[in-house]
């Protein structure tokens, strides 16, 4: 009997010593939040010196690879970012193995992105961000990509640049002067077949491309394990994309979440892949050193007389102004700031791709700055002559977004969805009368409120307005939205059913 257990243990052993496990951990479109700010219903997520804490812990572990999913900074919002530009970056290195490329990333134009890239000891990962003469400009010994070796395996990792790159940045803000931007499709494949070559045990991709684009790039390029998600800003535990063997997660923005992935090999050759999303909340905690440094150049910040506007007073928030859902129905925040613009338009409707809501405003009294988080891009109202039948279309094209930043919050209509469909669908008759609403008419011309960006640029929308007669109104949302809550303080709003799954 005892030989028989001696046997099993000395299998169990050889079966163990041929398993590996890795972890790896990925933070991304952090934008700047350096200090801790509210999310989900509460105080205290985030900041960069719990983000640096909590990951400084996992990378001294030689079986655990951190990653940065691009975005670090953001232009014009928060205002961190426009005094100190990319400080933080260095903070991570011997933190970060690799980082991706965000869009936002050389918003500040080539120099300054090329001062602080020469700061880092971690690579930045673009694999289709081409230099003027067509060459990548993030390229290392010769590859697009990189191959970690952690614990006798061979992991490895690539990053893109999405294929709305070439429109989201300007010549001005690119990495490199006459920077472009190659085929986000093409590069794919190339770079995962050169990566089979090598015999990679396992491959992943950190971003930076929106939810759809990977999701396709999953289902076409045949061989990737893993994709980090970014760009969009979305909420999503780990999970296998339907039709693959891809497993995708992705942790939200700001660094209210990190992704913690174990995958883990097995003896027989096999591999399993699990994890979570670990909330950066209160209960962990801060780096003392980093907090002090935060706290410092914020008190700096809001004493420059450039920014010292940005956090004076602007109103009372009776009840929370939460993003909830926001992109798969209505929303308080949505609501709130829909009806501002359809009021302030004169439009019958209005309508804005959830993409523009960032943050939930906490009740309580809140500052310029506390606006910006929420709705950080600067967009001007334009109303489209829309017949009714173009509408449907449009509220169609929402509800096929569901679930991405493509989908609209709404004012001055309400419907059902059902088989995916706008059904049921009503228009308000008396913008006087909140209550009144009477059924879409097809054939009748309707006056539309949009963002320039839904009506020129957002992907199926800008068919759908195409040729249509507008007016740019020029009123801006972010600025409208300040001068309402001055106004009419302490503002108030609700889910009303405007938008009924």
């Amino acid at each position: 009997m005892r030989s028989k257990l001696l046997i099993l243990a000395i299998i169990l052993l050889c079966v163990l010593s041929f398993s590996t496990t890795i972890k790896m951990y990925h933070v991304t479109d952090y934008h700047s939040h350096a200090i801790p700010f509210y999310s989900e219903g509460q105080h205290g997520f985030g900041g960069i010196a719990r983000i640096i804490t909590y990951l400084r812990e996992k990378s001294v572990d030689e079986s655990t690879l951190v990653f940065c999913g691009g975005d670090m900074i953001n232009l014009g919002t928060p205002a961190w970012s426009d005094k100190f530009h990319a400080i933080e970056l260095p903070w991570f290195n011997n933190i970060f193995d690799a980082m991706a490329f965000g869009n936002h990333d050389s918003e500040y134009g080539p120099e300054d992105f090329q001062v602080v890239w020469r700061q880092l000891t971690y690579p930045i990962l673009g694999g289709n961000v081409l230099d003027a003469n067509g060459s990548p400009v993030f390229e290392y010994l010769g590859k697009r990509y990189l191959v970690f070796e952690v614990e006798g395996k061979r992991i490895g990792v690539f990053a893109l640049a999405g294929s709305d790159y070439s429109g989201l940045v300007k010549p001005a803000a690119r990495p490199v002067e006459g920077a472009t931007f190659g085929d986000f499709m093409v590069t794919a494949t190339e770079i995962v077949e050169e990566m089979k070559a090598e015999e990679v045990d396992l491959i992943v991709f950190i971003g930076h491309a929106e939810y759809e684009e990977t999701l396709e790039m999953a289902r076409k390029v045949e061989g990737i394990d893993l994709i980090f998600g970014t760009h969009s800003h979305l909420k999503i535990p780990l999970t296998k994309i339907d039709g693959t063997d891809t497993y995708f997660i992705s942790p939200y923005q700001y660094g209210t979440y990190v992704s913690e992935v174990v995958v883990y090999f097995g003896a027989d050759g096999k591999k399993s892949i699990s994890g979570s999303l670990v909330p950066m909340d209160s209960s962990l905690p801060e780096d003392p050193i980093v907090a002090g440094k935060v706290e410092r150049l914020q008190s700096e910040l809001e004493s420059d007389p450039a920014f010292a506007y940005l956090f004076e007073w602007i109103g009372e928030v009776e009840t929370e102004l939460s993003v909830a859902n926001v992109n798969t129905g209505e929303s308080v925040l949505g609501n709130f700031v829909m009806d501002v613009i359809r009021e302030a338009s004169g439009a019958d409707v209005a309508l804005s791709t959830s993409s523009s809501f960032r943050a939930s405003i906490a009740p309580g009294s809140i500052v310029y700055e506390d606006l910006k988080n929420a709705l950080p891009y600067v967009n001007i109202i334009y109303v489209y002559e829309v017949k009714g039948d173009t509408l449907e279309k449009i509220l169609n094209h929402s509800i096929s977004q569901s679930g991405t930043g493509f989908f609209s919050q709404v004012s001055g209509v309400r419907f059902v969805i059902s088989n995916g469909k706008a059904t049921a669908v009503e228009v308000q008759a008396d913008t006087e009368c909140p209550d009144s609403f009477e059924p879409l008419n097809l054939e009748k011309t309707y006056l539309v409120a949009t963002t320039n960006y839904q009506g020129l640029f957002a992907p199926g929308y800008k068919d759908l307005f195409a040729g249509l007669k507008y007016t740019d109104t020029g009123l801006d949302v972010q600025k409208l939205v300040k001068e309402y809550m001055q106004n009419n303080s302490p503002v108030r709003a609700a889910l009303d059913g405007r938008i009924i799954k």
